[in-house]
């Protein structure tokens, strides 16, 4: 009935994205297109290099095959529709559609916190305890530990993603955002969010900030360990690998805890959406590059795969 439609909520939402002229809009989709094409054929490239080069057929490629297929993934989600919006297409998405992408979204970014933390963690080991490094980081482990990430990621969301179900929106249906995120549901809802709230900031709390202390703890330990390296030039080239991750890292966790770690009733949209394009797309273009063209042995087989 009407009524109960109405408690409900509604049945679609209008995304706002961005405001600006029509050339504006243009140049901003073209500047996404780019660099969601670049983002899909990095980390297409790197898993097609990782599965056809046994050289690469160990724990560090394996983890980071796993990032990258998610990254794929992860930015799928959201920009298509991104892209859609920009070229003045429709901005409506229906309830589900909403609560997919938001689902999606968050599950493969909870997914990515817990594959960073894992990927520094066999960073820790392989240079802190470089001799006993294969006895604990066998195939079997590399495995349940990807598992792990992947099942984490899929089945925290559904928590708040259930509680966002039972929210009633009153006809309100503009989101001020260019994706369907946390952030919109509760400030679009008529009904208390109080609850939901708290159960996505703790989630936010155990994710984000549980997998960034063992992220830069791991990295502590790293440079720790390469200061004592003897020589300069061993020094100079594990600095330079772990330089240009943690840089990575800074920027992902940097715009998370920025963009989660709070209350929602402090959220600034305008900041909120800048942030949002970090997270969403520089970070998983950033990703394949950082990790591997930094590589020596990827730049190798590469050059000979370019020279055939």
């Amino acid at each position: 009935s009407d009524t109960e439609a109405n408690k409900s909520g509604v049945t679609e939402f209008i995304l706002l994205g961005f405001s600006g002229s029509p050339c504006f809009q243009l140049f901003i989709f073209i500047l996404f297109f780019i660099m969601y094409s670049l983002t899909i054929l990095g980390n297409f490239s790197i898993i097609l290099l990782i599965i056809t080069h046994y050289c690469f057929h160990v724990p560090m490629y394996f983890f980071l095959c796993n990032l990258s297929f998610l990254e794929i993934w992860y930015t799928t989600a959201s920009i298509p529709k991104i892209l859609a919006i920009f070229l003045g297409r429709s901005r409506s998405v229906s309830f589900m559609g909403c609560m997919l992408q938001m689902y999606f979204i968050f599950s493969f970014g909870c997914t990515e916190h817990f594959l960073i933390a894992v990927m520094a963690y066999n960073q820790y080991l392989a240079i802190c305890y470089p001799l006993h490094y294969s006895t604990f980081m066998d195939v079997s482990l590399c495995s349940k530990l990807a598992l792990a990430c992947w099942l984490g990621g899929l089945l925290i969301i559904f928590i708040p993603a259930y509680m966002i179900t039972r929210l009633s929106f009153c006809g309100h249906n503009v989101i001020n955002n260019f994706y369907c995120n946390m952030n919109s549901w509760i400030a679009l809802s008529c009904t208390d969010t109080h609850f939901l709230e708290i159960t996505a900031f703790f989630i936010a709390i155990i994710v984000i900030v549980g997998s960034c202390v063992i992220t830069l703890l791991s990295y502590v330990y790293i440079v720790s360990t390469i200061l004592h390296i003897p020589s300069k030039k061993g020094q100079q080239k594990a600095f330079s690998t772990c330089s240009f991750h943690l840089a990575v890292v800074i920027i992902w966790y940097g715009s998370t805890i920025f963009l989660f770690v709070k209350t929602f009733r402090q959220t600034s949209f305008e900041r909120s959406k800048v942030v949002s394009i970090f997270n969403l797309i520089v970070v998983p273009l950033l990703n394949p590059f950082i990790y591997t063209l930094r590589n020596k042995e990827v730049r190798e087989v590469l050059r000979n795969a370019l020279h055939k």
